[in-house]
């Protein structure tokens, strides 16, 4: 409790050093958990801290307040998550316009922050003489007034994350997230209420260790608003990564962790293994031994190839990757799990003329890329019982897709739990209906 405020937060991990995320404009605890990369981020930053996520007053899980909170009512909310948990000191890592609570916290109680981690952050959010790189007051509030009509429509990715804005999941994630993190109203209210924020005659009093991140290309924040909080902290570094996504978990996300693990340990960890996260599909003809007996070995042959030929097609269309072929299906991944399933049901409907049926699973998890882009982990061997698990002509996911495009026009039906072969737990699959 901040006074007779209600914050949410989560602990993640048991590490040496507390590591407490600072929230930039929108937030939810429970629904940023269903991102892959933040769990990616998360488990990562685990293995050398112990990770704090919490909601800012006002917005996510912690309690709805009159007015805009001030940033001395945000550094509240610091202490309270602090107290909670029992920290006495902790590195911040204050995530865009987080970065002036960082650092207003970081200057007021010096004695419970240890480090500063600045990611796409800035002292002052608009124009001035003095600070000619950012967008003038009056223009920031014309954009923000010309897209209320279309708030909760996802168009905000385009700015936070542009390099999978136009991933399916990427504008309903963002549509969620803003309608889950606050109403209409209070949004704007603490938009106005940023573009105000001034901490630059703060910036001398940090005491305490700082790195600075920003990326290159970065559209929500210009790096020039970086270079400024590391030319005017005493001691800060300044590392500027390639990209252009504002957000902290999109994009190149280990180039990041990499710098705060060295930020905070003095070394970091050799990554051993290419990791992505990808919509894994595993496609099936029905019957094919027995349609190939019936056949015959060579009509068999040039129906499999035109069967194939139009798989590819719609992979092609839908932005799909081939892996491989495994005999009679194939095996690929999607960069959005919304796309995999529109492909999986264009894929049923392009092969039915040619009296061919499918079964297709599909999962979306973390997976190892190896040296001749073959891909390999539990996602995959998960994705491949989905696809063992579907009747002819259905298309059977897990319950993470179903998660991830939750919003969308597509529906569901539960098709309840199983417990598949090889997998260390229940899983809930559901069939594509429409």
């Amino acid at each position: 409790m901040a006074g007779d405020v209600s914050i949410a937060y989560k602990v993640l991990g048991d590490g040496p050093r507390d590591l407490i995320i600072v929230p930039g404009y929108l937030g939810h605890v429970e629904l940023m958990w269903e991102v892959p990369s933040v769990v990616h981020m998360v488990e990562r930053m685990t293995t050398f801290s112990r990770v704090v996520m919490y909601d800012k007053r006002g917005g996510g899980l912690s309690d709805r307040v009159p007015g805009v909170p001030t940033l001395e009512d945000r550094v509240d909310d610091i202490r309270a998550v602090m107290d909670a948990i029992g920290s006495t000191s902790a590195t911040l890592v204050g995530v865009s316009e987080g970065a002036p609570t960082a650092i207003l916290m970081a200057t007021t109680h010096p004695d419970l922050v240890d480090g500063l981690v600045l990611y796409g952050g800035l002292a002052r959010a608009t124009w001035a003489e003095d600070h000619p790189w950012a967008t003038p007051r009056d223009e920031l509030l014309e954009s923000s007034r010309a897209i209320q009509p279309f708030l909760y429509e996802g168009a905000i990715a385009e700015v936070m994350a542009p390099s999978i804005a136009d991933v399916d999941f990427a504008r309903e994630f963002y549509a969620r997230l803003q309608r889950f993190s606050a109403s209409p109203s209070a949004l704007q209210q603490a938009f106005e209420a940023f573009l105000d924020i001034d901490v630059r005659d703060l910036l001398p009093a940090v005491t305490q260790p700082t790195l600075v991140l920003h990326r290159r290309g970065d559209r929500a924040v210009n790096r020039r608003a970086g270079q400024y909080l590391a030319e005017h902290i005493p001691g800060a570094r300044y590392a500027e990564l390639e990209g252009i996504d504002h957000a902290i978990y999109v994009g190149d996300v280990d180039s990041v962790i990499d710098e705060v693990e060295q930020f905070m340990t003095g070394s970091r960890r050799a990554v051993e293994v290419d990791r992505i996260v990808t919509t894994v599909m595993f496609v099936d003809i029905v019957g094919s031994t027995r349609t190939a007996a019936a056949l015959g070995d060579r009509t068999w042959h040039d129906l499999l190839a035109t069967t194939t030929a139009a798989l590819r097609t719609q992979l092609a269309t839908h932005r799909g990757r081939e892996v491989k072929t495994l005999g009679d299906g194939l095996m690929a991944t999607f960069d959005g799990p919304a796309r995999s399933i529109r492909c999986a049901k264009a894929m049923i409907e392009a092969t039915a003329p040619l009296g061919i049926q499918l079964t297709i699973g599909l999962h979306t998890g973390e997976v190892e890329v190896t040296q001749d882009d073959d891909i390999a982990g539990l996602a995959v061997h998960l994705a491949s019982r989905i696809g063992s698990a579907a009747q002819a002509g259905e298309v059977l996911v897990s319950r993470t897709v179903r998660d991830l495009v939750a919003g969308s026009a597509i529906e569901f039906e539960d098709r309840g739990e199983r417990d598949f072969k090889g997998i260390p737990e229940l899983w809930r699959v559901y069939a594509v209906s429409t």
